[in-house]
């Protein structure tokens, strides 16, 4: 009951945020750098557009589940997209919980590279399709919107009621006494006990880290929680963990009170996201997904549109 609570107080569903920093170049934040990571599509057909703007329209309670695909017109990438994704870009695979855990050195290796990715990552503006999000929230069209991303852009569009499935990088938590630290704090105190350390880098993952040799991490210092010494963990769902359950319970009580759901830039490969297609589909809930690609619900869907997720929705007006 405890851990209830915990996660589901305003404090924890929002993240605190961090503002834009001078330590990056300017190349960051252009149009061609945001775009790079979208993958290219044809645009939606007419008719496609018609139609969901009647599925918008006839929902009187909205239930969104957005994922990784929506960022990458921020300029952060997604993981599995064609030719884009960084899956497709290199070899880089995202640490396992469970090596978190267990293996000092691959937290050492876990924070040098998140400490480099961070000015940058927490930098990201909102693109137009997080502003769209939040303004159908505040004409009373979105009931609830559940995210797979840990980026905080809804959050910085506006968006308020919002469930953050796997997370937000914006926090971290001990893993001891389950204390939590504003994730830019936590960057004052790795520059202090890593004073020496000046690598630099514009190529982040998904996550907000980046790619580091073995010799550009040699002798960096991971903070410990100041409360306890214990480990510090940012307050994301890595892989190979799990969706905690009073959140799980949580998003399935909102889809339940909701009449509609619109699947936005995910590709639902993660089942966290989704068992709750799965469940609107045994709802009889009407299910529209907009992606570039092939989706894990595409058989559920009645409607799917395979085209760039802003270019759609900034067509589609409430009536």
């Amino acid at each position: 009951m405890a851990l209830f609570k915990l996660l589901c107080t305003k404090k924890l569903f929002r993240c605190t945020l961090t503002l834009p920093s001078a330590f990056y170049s300017s190349e960051a934040v252009t149009t061609s750098t945001r775009l790079k990571f979208v993958p290219v599509s044809d645009p939606a057909e007419e008719r496609q557009v018609k139609q969901l703007t009647d599925f918008v329209n006839n929902s009187q309670s909205l239930f969104i589940l957005s994922g990784a695909g929506i960022s990458t017109e921020s300029g952060i990438p997604d993981y599995r997209s064609e030719g884009v994704g960084l899956y497709a870009r290199s070899d880089q695979r995202p640490i396992q919980y469970s090596d978190f855990l267990r293996y000092p050195s691959r937290r050492v290796k876990y924070w040098a590279r998140n400490y480099v990715g961070w000015p940058l990552f927490s930098s990201v503006q909102p693109n137009l399709t997080h502003k769209i999000c939040a303004d159908w929230e505040e004409a009373g069209k979105v009931h609830w919107l559940v995210t797979q991303n840990v980026d905080a852009l809804h959050t910085k569009a506006g968006s308020k009621n919002i469930t953050e499935l796997h997370g937000c990088s914006h926090r971290v938590v001990c893993l001891s006494c389950q204390s939590i630290t504003p994730r830019k704090e936590l960057q004052k105190i790795i520059s202090e006990l890593n004073p020496r350390f000046k690598v630099e880098s514009l190529n982040i993952s998904p996550d907000g880290d980046v790619l580091l040799s073995d010799e550009e991490i040699k002798g960096f210092q991971v903070p410990e929680c100041t409360n306890c010494g214990g480990i510090l963990k940012p307050d994301v769902v890595f892989f190979g963990d799990n969706v905690p359950r009073p959140i799980v319970h949580f998003v399935f009580k909102k889809l339940s009170e909701c009449d509609s759901v619109l699947v936005i830039g995910s590709s639902l490969f993660v089942y966290s996201g989704y068992r709750f297609i799965l469940a609107a589909s045994e709802q009889k809930k009407p299910v529209a997904v907009l992606n570039i690609g092939e989706t894990r619900a595409d058989h559920l869907a009645d409607l799917k549109i395979n085209a760039k997720v802003s270019d759609v929705l900034q067509q589609v007006k409430l009536r």
